[in-house]
């Protein structure tokens, strides 16, 4: 909520310029992210996806970076999950999912202070993306959500390197 409240209070603090001038670089690079994507023939939501998780902690490239990463260790522990999940559903019935959330969610939340690998929702967002993409698991899966996430990811760098430059 506090990052909602500074968000607004430096966007009072810009000019009405700027202001203007950071919306549209915002929106041209999202558009151009969203083209290319398209063009690749990659999920357009799934670049928004790397979009998101690179401003889930904007303060620095390195934060966005690691935002980047938890993103792509979520991929690959949703598939993992998945898997675990399938093979334990004999053996465990029902109780099958609700173990293998609570182990992931014992992982993720656990990393929740290590300065590489504690943003968490970069982590869930990660998941998210696996099952919702609906992919079996091979290499080309994973590339595949890897080169959109970072589709987004680049617009998200891109995006604040040009607003830095000009609009700030």
């Amino acid at each position: 909520m506090s990052n909602v409240r500074n968000q607004t209070t430096a966007a009072r603090r810009q000019s009405r310029g700027k202001f203007m001038l950071w919306t549209v670089i915002a929106s041209v690079v999202a558009a151009f992210a969203a083209w290319v994507s398209a063009a690749l023939t990659l999920e357009v939501w799934v670049m928004f996806a790397g979009f998101i998780a690179w401003f889930t902690r904007p303060t620095s490239l390195t934060n966005s970076l690691s935002a980047m990463l938890c993103l792509w260790f979520g991929l690959a522990i949703g598939a993992v999950s998945g898997v675990l999940t399938g093979a334990l559903i004999s053996w465990l019935g029902q109780l099958a999912l609700p173990l293998v959330v609570f182990l992931v969610a014992l992982v993720i939340v656990g990393l929740r202070t290590n300065r590489i690998a504690g943003n968490m929702l970069a982590w869930f967002l990660g998941m998210v993306i696996w099952f919702a993409a609906e992919f079996d698991i091979t290499g080309a899966s994973f590339l595949h959500l890897a080169v959109a996430t970072s589709i987004g990811g680049f617009a998200g760098y891109t995006c604040q390197a040009l607003n830095r430059r000009w609009a700030e």
